[in-house]
């Protein structure tokens, strides 16, 4: 993995209701996380970088359409970008419409410091149901897991596990998958059953709780490398001791 390798970033939350604070709550949040970042750009229909000078207010009034518009830095040395979309009930565990909040951040030293802070920030800003941090060179792997395919059954890499469909996990708040960060609300923990003292200590050992009583957990010091032995590893036995994320087993 190169410096420049982006973090990827997803949470899922509710979806936007009237005057929703969160979208602007939840980039507030990220600039924190990251002292010295201001995202005050977005990106015109004709793609070019268009300065936000009144960015609160212009977020404040796309969330009354339900929307969470693209923001970005303006940084082309180091880019980070933020926005959210819709997920349809049809699409989404419960059949449940979903906001979908994605950023993108260059995994440079920095970065990498600050990605739990940075998952914190937005998942707690957007009051998710759970989220992930995940470097991008891992990320195909994890798409590999869900099923089915346009080419047809699922055909996960490395002895992955194969995961159902978003729409046919049974509640918001069951991870569909696992990153290299992940973010736990306090539902989520409850649907998960962690923590639990006899069979986390390790996962423990690289997490704490949030604010708002969710959990970051950390599979891997180092962000997660699939090539690596031991992070493959650490990522299966969790998959192991978590059967219901996925949808593959249900309580």
């Amino acid at each position: 993995m190169t410096p420049q390798s982006p973090l990827i970033l997803n949470v899922y939350a509710p979806a936007l209701t009237g005057a929703d604070p969160r979208p602007l709550a939840t980039v507030q949040g990220l600039e924190h996380a990251l002292p010295g970042l201001r995202l005050d750009r977005t990106v015109t229909e004709s793609r070019r970088l268009a300065a936000l000078p009144q960015r609160d207010e212009w977020l404040t009034e796309a969330s009354t359409r339900g929307e969470f518009p693209f923001v970005c830095n303006g940084d082309e040395r180091h880019p980070v970008i933020i926005s959210g979309r819709l997920r349809s009930a049809n699409v989404s565990p419960g059949r449940r419409p979903q906001l979908q909040v994605h950023a993108k951040l260059p995994l440079d030293a920095t970065v990498a410091t600050a990605a739990s802070a940075v998952l914190e920030a937005v998942a707690e800003g957007v009051q998710a149901f759970w989220g992930h941090a995940t470097p991008d060179d891992a990320t195909l792997d994890i798409a590999f897991q869900t099923a089915p395919t346009r080419e047809g059954p699922p055909a996960p890499r490395r002895g992955l596990p194969a995961l159902k469909l978003f729409q046919h996990i049974r509640l918001p708040e069951i991870p569909y998958h696992l990153g290299w960060l992940n973010y736990w609300s306090a539902d989520a923990v409850r649907a998960l059953g962690f923590p639990d003292p006899s069979l986390d200590a390790e996962l423990l050992s690289r997490a704490r709780r949030t604010e708002s009583g969710g959990w970051l957990v950390q599979l891997t010091e180092a962000p997660l490398d699939l090539d690596n032995p031991a992070h493959l590893e650490t990522l299966l036995r969790t998959y192991e001791r978590f059967p219901e994320i996925g949808g593959r087993v249900s309580r």
